[in-house]
């Protein structure tokens, strides 16, 4: 014990149990265990938590890398000075263990101690979540706990046994690196996410899983500071665009080609990427704003879309409004679903309309005569609803490494087996294994969205990595709402009094709103809508929320601790300066 010996005084002042609860929040009930309170005589730790303890976030929150959480004393007095606040009730952030010692600035990733006869690790510091906020009643609680250096950490338990109010802290081990809590919080939250910094991270494998992704995610990042992905758009808000021509496609689907009023060139998209067409309606109507992949990109000058006509009023007002010569606007390109540029095959999986961005990937590919294999596996109703079978066969013609296979569902009559289309049913993953496409390819997804989900699960069953499958929806993506069990409903407009503010479009929904003063944030003007949306900390701190912002500027209140990426808006701490556009 004598190495450590500086340690030796720390000591559990609490311990703190709390088992789920459902806690009125905004309108809403919260689902959490954030109310943790001390409890008397000694208490058996496990793998997963403390005997009376429980997580109601498990995906957050629970797991053997956050089985105990632990804040210090000596935060709790700095808090109640710089707060102004009382003497605040033990258990009070939410922690399992209040302790005397044991700085976040002084205690290690990787430490160990023993408390009682159990012994602990440090594994990571503390999640930010908007919950510690609603038990603080201060919502900015996550990002002061971040900025001001003092987020508390989480223990991984190394040997189940019991511990008390008393128990004295014996240090009995050093991790390696000497990457402090405080710092490795700050690596990962605030600017200034250096390379040496990130490496060092990594080599320390106490770490949790979780926190080394994100490391390896930045760390790959800043290895490429010029990769396409993080470019920002290539103009800002919209541009005008005239409709050089229209060609149907299939039944149901019609190209559009768009090149600029002004005749000047187009840039290049990323091979994927989606542009966000806003169409001008008269009679006083909010413009249509709608999300369309770039099937296409032409003559180094225009961009090509492919809609289907269905229930949705966007595509119905391009088929029945839009021809050649109309003048509409359009975003710049964006999106994430795009090629990578490594040496590994390649397999496209896609259904019905999901064919356009995976067609201009299959367009870039065959443009540069890559040597890379290629499978390309469609699924089509019949052969009036397939587009682009002739576009695609050619392209796949000009690539050597390459195999096709397409499914009809339920064929027509007069469509040929082995001509038309190669099997009835639906594009299944043991088809495409079938067809021999190798477990380490990078597979690109796009379809309805329960095609996307069966393959995705069918695919990991399989054993491909998670980083190898990339998909696009069309629609919004999935939800991200802590504690909260939310029925899925059509967006609205709020309920209450209306707004006279400036206008916000939620472009991916289909939805323009006056705002409204009572909002504090554009992301609770989403939540009164409907409109899904992704979130944790609610403060400026996690990133979540980021989202595209299409047109328009926002302002900040409060600033985020790391401002978001050219071109896009954090909706958590924003509010719009004159009229948005958001890719929600």
């Amino acid at each position: 014990m004598g190495l450590y010996l500086e340690y030796a005084m720390a000591s559990v002042v609490s311990v703190n149990v709390g088992l789920p609860q459902d806690v009125p929040w905004q309108g809403k009930v919260v689902r959490t265990a954030v109310f943790k309170r001390p409890v008397p005589g000694r208490v058996m730790v496990r793998t997963l938590n403390i005997d009376g303890d429980g997580q109601a976030d498990k995906a957050g929150h629970g797991g053997p890398n956050r089985a105990v959480m632990v804040y210090q004393l000596q935060s709790y007095r700095y808090w109640e000075a710089f707060l102004e606040r009382p003497s605040l009730e033990l258990g009070q952030f939410g922690e399992n263990l209040t302790i005397d010692g044991l700085p976040d600035a002084e205690v290690y990733i990787g430490d160990r101690y023993r408390i009682g006869n159990a012994v602990f690790e440090v594994s990571q510091p503390r999640v930010t979540c908007y919950r510690v906020g609603l038990r603080m009643n201060n919502p900015q609680m996550p990002a002061l706990l971040v900025s001001h250096h003092r987020p508390g950490f989480y223990f991984r338990v190394i040997k189940e046994g019991d511990i008390g109010a008393g128990d004295v802290i014996e240090k009995v081990g050093e991790g390696p690196e000497r990457f402090s809590v405080a710092d490795i919080d700050a690596l990962l939250y605030l600017p200034g996410h250096d390379v040496p910094g990130l490496e060092r991270a990594l080599r320390i494998p106490p770490l949790s899983s979780g926190w080394q992704s994100s490391f390896k995610d930045m760390l790959a990042a800043s290895r490429e500071p010029d990769a396409p992905a993080r470019l920002p758009p290539a103009w800002a808000g919209f541009r005008r665009m005239r409709v050089r021509r229209v060609m149907p496609e299939s039944r149901q689907v019609r190209s559009f080609v768009f090149e600029a009023v002004d005749g000047s060139p187009l840039p290049a998209p990323l091979p994927g990427q989606f542009v966000v067409v806003r169409m001008g309606r008269e009679g006083g109507l909010p413009p249509l704003l709608r999300n369309y992949s770039i099937s296409a990109y032409l003559d180094d000058k225009a961009y090509r879309i492919s809609v289907k006509r269905d229930a949705g009023e966007g595509s119905q007002y391009l088929h029945d409004h839009i021809g050649a010569g109309s003048v509409v606007e359009l975003s710049a390109p964006r999106g994430a679903f795009t090629l990578g540029d490594d040496a590994l095959p390649v397999v496209f999986l896609s259904a019905g309309i999901g064919i356009t961005p995976v067609l201009a990937m299959l367009r870039s590919l065959a443009s540069t005569s890559t040597k890379r294999a290629v499978w390309w596996a469609h699924g089509a109703r019949d052969g009036a609803d397939q587009a682009f079978k002739d576009e695609a066969h050619a392209l796949l013609a000009r690539l050597p490494q390459s195999r096709s296979l397409v499914f009809y569902s339920r064929p027509a009559e007069s469509d040929e087996l082995g001509l038309q289309y190669d099997q009835p049913g639906r594009l299944t993953i043991a088809a495409v294994q079938a067809m021999g496409a190798p477990k380490d390819a990078h597979f690109y997804l796009c379809g309805p969205a329960s095609f996307m989900d069966q393959l995705q699960a069918d695919l990991k069953a399989w054993g491909v990595t998670e980083a190898h499958i990339h998909t696009e929806a069309f629609g919004s993506g999935p939800a991200l709402t802590p504690g909260l069990s939310l029925p899925a409903r059509p967006v609205h407009l709020p309920e209450g009094e209306a707004g006279t503010g400036p206008l916000v479009t939620f472009s991916r929904s289909g939805l323009t709103v006056p705002w409204h003063a009572r909002f504090g944030s554009l992301l609770e003007l989403a939540e009164a809508c409907d409109v899904p949306v992704r979130w944790s900390c609610r403060s400026g701190v996690c990133h979540n929320c980021q989202c595209a912002l299409l047109d328009g500027t926002v302002r900040y209140k409060p600033d985020p601790l790391e401002p978001p990426e050219e071109g896009d808006a954090l909706i958590c701490c924003s509010m719009p300066q004159g009229a948005v556009s958001l890719d929600l």
